[in-house]
Formats: structure tokens, C-alpha cells, sequence
């Protein structure tokens, strides 16, 4: 199971945060600080992966990206695999790439509610329901037609 999505920038800002599992937000908050230290300290030549018992408790595994200014971090069990969960962030960021054509920082702090969509499209309560990008774009595309439309009607 996915237990945490996190995108954070090289200064530790959170951009997009979403916890599969209830966390308080002051708990939230340390366990943001926590990985985003470990990201930070790490060289850019060692593995994307590593275990984090420390951070999330026992069984939890890390997987991240570095892509320009920001860290794409997903965080899970050993139920799920980690080259699949490197594979997953890259349908992510593809995804991004796909819906905002050169995605930066900025515009994931203006569309934090497509961003949000996205990554529904993507993950739902911590299991990953779709991974071919084009189809996670159509539904996008979709919902935010329906939602264009309804708001017309009002």
C-alpha cells in the first residue's frame, strides 16, 4: 500500500501532500522534515531507493525523483515493489509534463486542484488504479469539461 505522495521543492516547501493513512498534521509536518533531510544529505549518485523505519515505522519503504527543483516522494509498504513505484512516479511526472507542457514549480502551486485530480487519477486510497498516461490525461480532460459545463448551467 502507498502511504504517503509527497512533491516538495530543493528547499523542503511542500508542494503536494497527501497521506493514505491518518497522520496528525503536526505529525505530518515532522515527517515531511524528516524526509525532506534525508533527500537533502543524500549524494546524487546513490540509489533512489531506501528503507525508512524511522520515519514512517517498520515496513516502510522510500522511493523519490529528483527532477530539477523538486522531489517526487513515494513512500509504502513491502506489498508494493520499488522499481514499480520509481516506474509510478515517472507515469507522474509525465502525466505533469503532459497537462501543464514544461511543468514548473509554479504551476503546480496554481493548479494544486488539477494536480490533486492527477494524482487521484493515479492513486486512490493508497493502491494504484491507472499507469498508462494517456488515459489519465483523458479522464482529466473529462472531468474538467463536466466541471466547466456544470458551472455554465449555474
Amino acid at each position: 500500500m502507498i502511504r504517503a505522495v509527497i512533491v516538495m521543492n530543493t528547499q523542503g516547501k511542500p508542494r503536494l501532500v497527501r497521506f493514505y493513512e491518518f497522520q496528525p498534521p503536526e505529525r505530518q509536518k515532522e515527517l515531511i522534515r524528516s524526509i525532506y533531510g534525508v533527500l537533502s544529505s543524500r549524494a546524487d549518485n546513490v540509489s533512489n531507493f531506501f528503507k525508512t523505519d524511522v520515519i514512517f515505522g517498520e515496513d516502510t519503504r522510500l522511493v523519490y525523483k529528483h527532477l530539477a527543483t523538486m522531489y517526487f516522494v513515494f513512500v509504502f509498504d513491502s506489498s508494493e515493489n520499488e522499481l514499480a513505484m520509481l516506474d509510478l512516479i515517472q507515469v507522474f511526472v509525465e502525466t505533469l509534463e503532459r497537462c501543464f507542457k514544461n511543468v514548473c514549480e509554479l504551476d503546480l502551486v496554481f493548479n494544486f486542484t488539477k494536480l490533486h485530480t492527477i494524482l487521484d487519477e493515479i492513486v486512490f486510497a493508497g493502491q494504484v488504479v491507472e499507469t498508462s498516461s494517456s488515459e489519465i490525461v483523458k479522464a482529466v480532460e473529462e472531468i474538467a469539461r463536466k466541471s466547466l459545463s456544470h458551472s455554465l448551467q449555474l
